[in-house]
């Protein structure tokens, strides 16, 4: 290789235009430093020095709590919801099926039949709108300002 072709210059990383060269140091008592780190691992933030800068320096601070129970309840719920569209297909299907095969004495014996599961389905839907209506009331309650808060 000539001299020309030769790279000139460092390898590396480019240097920061704004190279942070100031550290502090703070003490805390253990009390102090449990509920410092539990403020950190709320904040889901990487690095503990942006952390606390963010906090000195009063910027916004959001921190989410997921509950378990309440991501496990809408999955449920989720489900639910989609074995009932799926049972509303079949309903139509049922119906459609004993019109065309069953006399019409025997498809009023069926549709009847029908109904009466129709009413309970339909009891149910009722009740996980009322639990539901629950669920959020209490939800509600435990956290007015919704699920995520700003510090």
């Amino acid at each position: 290789m000539d001299s020309n072709s030769q790279k000139t210059g460092k390898g590396g990383r480019k240097p920061k235009n704004d190279k942070a060269n100031y550290r502090y140091t703070v003490n805390f008592t253990e009390m102090e430093n449990a509920k410092f780190m539990a403020l950190f691992r709320q904040s889901e933030m990487k690095g503990i020095s942006k952390f606390i800068a963010a906090m000195i320096f009063g910027r916004e601070m959001k921190i989410v709590r997921i509950d378990k129970a309440t991501m496990d309840y809408f999955m449920r719920l989720t489900n639910f919801y989609s074995q009932y569209q799926a049972v509303g297909v079949n309903y139509n299907q049922t119906v459609k099926a004993i019109k065309t095969n069953f006399s019409e004495k025997r498809a009023l014996v069926l549709l009847r039949q029908l109904e009466k599961a129709t009413f309970e389905l339909v009891a149910t839907n009722k009740k996980v709108m009322e639990l539901t209506n629950e669920f959020n009331e209490k939800l509600r309650i435990k956290n007015p300002e919704g699920l995520a808060e700003g510090n």
